[in-house]
């Protein structure tokens, strides 16, 4: 392709919308749905995100818990502070290192959890709602093999 044919291509405008542009979208959507939900019970986007994580692996050292939610360490310390000082974490020495603290969900974090599963599979059933079930499966693995990929 010569240089004036690969400006013209560029500057053409597309026919569909970009793939970062429609995953951004749906993250924010997502994100707002969340935030509506989560304010009546006192917690963020982020601190449900860090007690899902503690739901499936429960005992993380910090750093853990900021690369498997997605933030930065800085962040991760002010969420683990928050849900500390509301009960819903707990954090105690690992025993093979002294000097490593392990973050553990509390039975009151579970029940939280618990509480607000079926608003929250209801925003995940609404955002799938014109899919058929092996279009959401197509979907997933889709999403899946994308992270894989950038990871």
């Amino acid at each position: 392709m010569t240089m004036s044919e690969a400006n013209a291509s560029a500057s053409r405008p597309r026919s569909h919308t970009s793939l970062l542009y429609a995953v951004k979208r749906v993250e924010l959507a997502v994100r707002a749905r969340l935030d509506e939900l989560l304010r009546p019970v006192g917690i963020t986007t982020l601190q449900y995100t860090a007690l899902t994580v503690l739901e499936r692996h429960d005992g993380l050292p910090a750093a853990q818990l900021a690369r498997d939610s997605f933030v930065t360490a800085q962040s991760v310390a002010d969420v683990v502070r928050a849900l500390e000082s509301r009960g819903l974490i707990a954090r105690e020495r690992n025993a093979y290192n002294r000097r490593e603290l392990l973050i553990h969900l509390t039975p009151a974090g579970r029940r939280l959890l618990a509480d607000v599963a079926d608003a929250v599979d209801a925003v995940e059933q609404q955002m799938i709602s014109g899919m058929t079930a092996e279009q959401a499966d197509d979907f997933r693995s889709a999403l899946v093999r994308a992270w894989h990929a950038l990871s």
